[in-house]
């Protein structure tokens, strides 16, 4: 009976294991630049476009032009065909030969497909205000700014009701690489429905009956002089 437990024991820590491994994989680490998160369960004031944050704080400069030094002849003749998602001569075709010449393993589609399966866990786990997820997925700066927001909503019994619906679209705005950084701005395009009700039940904010579209802009970090393939959530951005 023991042996039998103690197996399904070691099935289950594998799997754990097997998950955090893959968590990792998409976020990795994070820098400590972190801007203050978007909360899209947050109704704007009338007459602004705005998330719970002050408007300066929304605001994420994207990273620059980027270091074209690193591409050659080579690297052009070796490197994918990116004219569906960067034009020809374009500052993101760019962008994404600079990476290539140094990380000839980078994948737009597969960084897309990490980035939208964070996208997703990180967004569900702060509505739900799962702080346990939250802390696995963040660095610590970027967790305290999230833990806030839900530490203002347990402390007026505000709860949020919401239910993510997918994201439509994923699409790559931007590719620098500087000196060994590389960093990745990705816009999100996705559809929830969400409601915040007060402690005596009440709607205060959204509408648990109607679809809303949420905008993101978020931008990923990588040392790619370093082993660790992960890539580092940095600073995010609601652009509506």
């Amino acid at each position: 009976m023991n042996e039998v437990f103690d197996f399904y024991n070691l099935i289950f820590l594998g799997l754990a294991i097997f998950i955090f491994l893959k968590l990792r994989g998409v976020l990795g680490r994070r820098t400590g630049n972190e801007r203050k998160p978007f909360d899209p369960y947050s109704a704007p004031e009338p007459g602004k476009n705005h998330n719970a944050n002050d408007d300066n704080d929304r605001v994420v400069p994207l990273p620059g032009r980027p270091d074209i030094k690193s591409i050659n002849q080579e690297t052009v003749a070796e490197a994918p065909d990116w004219s569906k998602i960067a034009p020809k001569g374009s500052d993101l075709e760019k962008g994404l030969l600079a990476l290539y010449a140094q990380d000839r393993d980078f994948s737009p589609d597969k960084f897309l497909d990490g980035a939208k399966i964070a996208y997703e866990m990180i967004v569900n786990a702060f509505a739900d205000g799962d702080r346990r997820s939250l802390k696995n997925l963040l660095s610590r700066e970027v967790y305290d700014s999230f833990a806030s927001v839900i530490d203002g909503r347990e402390k007026r019994g505000e709860i949020v009701e919401s239910n993510f619906i997918g994201i439509e679209k994923a699409n790559i705005l931007e590719v620098v690489v500087k000196a060994k950084q590389a960093s990745i701005t990705v816009k999100f395009l996705s559809e929830l429905i969400s409601a915040t009700r007060n402690s005596e039940g009440d709607t205060i904010e959204g509408d648990p009956k109607k679809t809303k579209e949420v905008v993101d802009i978020w931008t990923f970090m990588r040392d790619i002089s370093s082993r660790d393939p992960n890539w580092k959530l940095v600073a995010t951005e609601a652009a509506n």
